[in-house]
């Protein structure tokens, strides 16, 4: 049968694609740019008719009304897989269900422990074969989800781009239902670049070889890094997320080496040069997977931290009990470039943050606060980075890891992290 007609045959309203949904479903849906928004809203709007409905994603990016009041738990459950700072910002209101799992993880867990059964995706418009795409951000999961799902929906919208890549795409003939809503897509709001990100990265880009793949995280610093690598030379980058100081090295001709990523995430230049198929983009469950990152040589992983403490573990997801972001992908990085032939990691951070009555306060610690995670076991951790210097912890003994910490503290810290130390009997006086 000719795809056209089949597409005639499944489309529908989004009103009545969003009564698709039953009782019990368990679906994933898009995050971030890739997410069917008016399709989540219409299914919000039948939350009365639900129960036990569980929407799974992760970074919204848009302020869905199921976030927003108590009044959908039960009805309409979400969890996520990377908490950001919408999700933070609505966490009150009790409808948000943190699950920080190695984005390499994210399949298994989403076949394993949630059992999802629906997949909700926003496609490109179909190519001339009949096939949708899922677009930059889509593809880290959409497609297999897809393999396991028994009711694929769509919500096809102009503005999605067609993007290359493994399982980056699915057939009219696959789908159950299909609808139409075009959309802008959400651009992730960059952060400005403070004058301790360039400390940092002027630390770290020296570090970095010509010939080197990289992978670097979200934020301030990792724009610094990224922008501050051009003067570098026919760099690659095999990272979980393509971002926006990736297309300026690409265009700059200075990252001319392979472009592979999980997904694009940034602004509208951003996802205009994904669509033209320069990124190969596959499943975060391949892309992150350590030994996978490994094969890279030369290959080097930035990212932002929140806290050390004195023997190098990390903590970049919470605050104390206070959760303020999710794993990510760090960890399965940090792993990748320590398998890496010539790899290196690096974890940065201020050496100090400020709290409610506007003291400062080491984010270099002797011990953490109670309910801090550790996101990276000092095991693993090579470099961490402050406005201060570049502590190289791998694999040294605790003493050796103690001196390099509290070389890279605040200076105004340092005397009494000492003397913590000593008396903890980490180091000899």
């Amino acid at each position: 049968m000719d795809w056209k007609k089949i597409y005639d045959e499944k489309l529908v309203s989004v009103k009545e694609a969003a009564k698709r949904i039953e009782s019990g479903d368990t679906a994933w849906f898009g995050p971030c740019s890739s997410a069917p928004i008016q399709l989540m809203e219409e299914i919000a709007d039948r939350a009365d008719e639900l129960k036990d409905v569980d929407l799974i994603s992760g970074m919204a990016l848009h302020p869905y009304k199921f976030l927003q009041s108590p009044d959908y738990i039960g009805k309409l459950n979400y969890h996520t897989i990377f908490y950001g700072p919408f999700e933070r910002s609505v966490y009150k209101f009790g409808n948000v269900n943190v699950n920080s799992v190695h984005l390499s993880e994210i399949f298994y867990a989403l076949k394993n422990i949630y059992k999802t059964n629906v997949l909700l995706a926003d496609v490109s418009l179909p190519d001339e074969e009949g096939y949708l795409y899922y677009g930059p951000m889509g593809v880290a999961a959409n497609g297999e989800v897809a393999e396991i799902a028994d009711k694929i929906i769509v919500q096809v919208n102009k503005f999605q781009p067609k993007v290359s890549g493994v399982k980056h795409r699915v057939h009219v003939s696959e789908v159950d239902c299909i609808c139409e809503y075009d959309h802008k897509l959400p651009e992730l709001p960059q952060p400005p670049v403070t004058d301790i990100d360039k400390k940092i990265a002027e630390l770290i880009l020296p570090l970095i070889p010509d010939g080197a793949t990289i992978q670097i995280g979200l934020g301030g610093l990792a724009n610094a890094v990224g922008y501050g690598l051009e003067s570098k030379k026919d760099l690659a980058c095999h990272t979980e997320m393509f971002t926006d100081s990736m297309v300026h090295l690409a265009k700059e001709g200075v990252m001319n080496g392979k472009m592979y990523a999980a997904f694009g995430l940034g602004g509208t230049e951003l996802y205009e040069f994904v669509g033209e198929g320069k990124v190969q983009l596959a499943p975060i469950s391949t892309v992150n997977r350590p030994n996978e990152v490994a094969k890279n040589d030369n290959f080097v992983s930035i990212n932002a931290c929140l806290m050390a403490d004195l023997t190098g573990q990390v903590g970049s997801e919470s605050l104390g009990h206070n959760l303020y972001s999710s794993t990510g992908g760090q960890l399965d990085y940090v792993k990748g470039a320590n398998g890496s032939k010539g790899g290196q990691s690096f974890l940065c951070m201020p050496s100090t943050r400020k709290v409610k009555d506007g003291s400062l306060k080491s984010t270099i610690t002797l011990s953490f606060p109670a309910g801090e995670i550790i996101t990276t076991p000092r095991s693993e951790v090579m470099n961490i980075v402050t406005e201060f210097g570049i502590a190289n912890l791998y694999n040294k003994p605790i003493y050796q890891r103690v001196e390099e910490m509290i070389s890279i503290a605040h200076p105004d810290f340092r005397e009494s992290l000492r003397k913590e130390a000593v008396q903890a009997g980490m180091i000899r006086e």
